[in-house]
């Protein structure tokens, strides 16, 4: 058991899902090709321009709160947070610091301490020499949530973002998209001697934190956190002292490196915005907790708690279905049709396996609607779609049209007459003979036809 345990907090930023910028009525689209186009005198901060907040930005972190379980705040007000760098127009930004809307709550079962709202930073482009700086960001509404230090595991933090990821698409309050940057995971880890580590009278005693910027996917944030705990583990056991300060992650070297000294609250001069109004979000009745607590979705957890206890769906599977929310959203109707366990089971395997294998193939392809991918799970059950046929039922989108009794009397027969060996060994008792007639007639029919009722004709003409 090792010496050393490591205690991790996490800070994310989301940029969220409006029409507007956070102060000012710029379009946000973070899929803008064209460099500063989406600027104005507001954002880029010239002389005289007032912002002015923007009230669904206000709304979805009120909502993302609610479906954590946090206390939402009577009074906000949103403050300035001085520093200097090309990407701040201002030379500040306008930030929320003393009163957060959100406080508390849980995700994955990791307490948090607060959540709430600022505006993004530009863009900056790095060319050799120089450095160009793309406005079109700068102004986005930014949820920052922040955790308590309670993490313990580089696999947990992972899990945590990914959860936070899924419950921010499942509200519509952002995309959060790691390799797009509109979902960033800072991860402040500190390493301290196992045997200073908190009893359940004492607190814990924590080492020196160091936050790690600049990580861009899921992975690579379980991978910054493993190498930072390693590196200060090192420093501890040779009797060095870890500094605190900010470091970057290096996704080509797979480490971190140092970027400069952390800076502390003070060294913001925080105080409050005298621009904007502070807010009394109980004199907002579409903010109050009743209304949002309407407005919740079913929740992922509460999604994947339902999906389970349908019994046949593998933890993967369930994973898979809330990740996509197309797909989800159809299985969730066709449950709506489907009361038989046997036939939901079969639909779920039409989603799971073709029509995910299809949209692969086909990111532009459009999924069956969920009547018609019930339907053809009935019809495979009742026999009249064999397999091939269900399954190029699903691919085309189109009911396949069936061989009637006669046409397949026809295939029988003209099949038992091209192999009349064959049949006479089912005659005489040999089972497998049949298999090898059934096999002709499909082949016969290009696969139209249902193999059960084939070996049914089969049987009765040879009988």
């Amino acid at each position: 058991m090792s010496t050393y345990r490591p205690t991790i907090g996490l800070e994310i930023h989301a940029e969220l899902k409006t029409k507007t910028k956070m102060f000012c009525a710029c379009h946000n689209n973070p899929d803008e090709g064209v460099a500063n186009t989406n600027i104005c005198p507001v954002c880029m901060a010239h002389p005289g321009t007032l912002p002015v907040i923007n009230r669904e930005a206000v709304h979805k972190v009120l909502l993302v709160g609610t479906a954590l379980g946090s206390t939402l705040a009577d009074f906000t007000e949103f403050d300035r947070k001085n520093y200097f760098y090309p990407d701040i127009p201002k030379g500040y930004q306008i930030s929320q610091y003393k009163y957060p809307p959100v406080s508390g709550g849980t995700l994955n079962g990791i307490a948090l301490t607060r959540i709430h709202l600022e505006e993004d930073t530009a863009s900056s482009q790095h060319e050799g020499e120089k450095s160009l700086v793309n406005y079109n960001r700068a102004g986005v509404p930014l949820m920052e949530l922040v955790t308590e230090p309670v993490i313990h595991d580089a696999e947990v933090a992972g899990s945590f973002a990914r959860e936070l990821q899924l419950l921010l698409r499942t509200l519509g309050a952002g995309e959060a998209n790691m390799e797009k940057g509109e979902m960033r995971v800072e991860a402040n880890i500190s390493v301290a001697p196992a045997t200073e580590i908190n009893t359940k009278d004492v607190a814990p005693v924590l080492g020196t934190k160091v936050e790690v910027k600049n990580i861009n996917s899921f992975r690579s944030v379980e991978r910054a956190i493993l190498f930072e705990i390693k590196r200060q583990t090192k420093l501890l056991e040779k009797g060095e002292k870890v500094v605190q300060e900010t470091r970057g992650w290096d996704e080509a070297k797979q480490e971190t490196f140092s970027q400069r000294k952390k800076e502390s609250s003070h060294d913001y001069r925080y105080f409050p915005d005298p621009d904007l109004p502070k807010l009394i979000l109980s004199e907002i009745p579409e903010f109050s907790p009743e209304a949002l607590e309407k407005e919740l979705p079913e929740l992922p957890w509460e999604k994947r708690e339902r999906l389970h206890k349908l019994g046949f769906l593998q933890t993967q599977d369930i994973e898979q279905l809330l990740v996509n929310e197309e797909l989800s959203d159809r299985f969730k109707k066709i449950e709506q049709i489907l009361t038989d366990p046997a036939i939901l089971k079969t639909a779920a395997n039409f989603i799971l396996n073709d029509i995910v294998g299809q949209k692969k193939k086909d990111p532009a392809w459009t999924i069956p609607e969920a009547m018609f991918i019930a339907e053809v799970a009935r019809k495979y059950h009742e026999g009249v779609l064999a397999s091939p046929q269900a399954k190029q039922a699903i691919l085309s989108g189109k009911t396949v049209a069936t061989l009637d009794d006669s046409a397949l009397g026809e295939i029988v027969e003209k099949v038992i007459a091209a192999n009349p060996t064959v049949a006479a060994d089912y005659k005489a008792g040999k089972e497998a003979a049949l298999q090898f007639l059934v096999g002709q007639g499909m082949k016969e029919s290009r696969g139209s036809a249902n193999p059960g009722i084939l070996a049914e004709i089969f049987k009765k003409l040879l009988s």
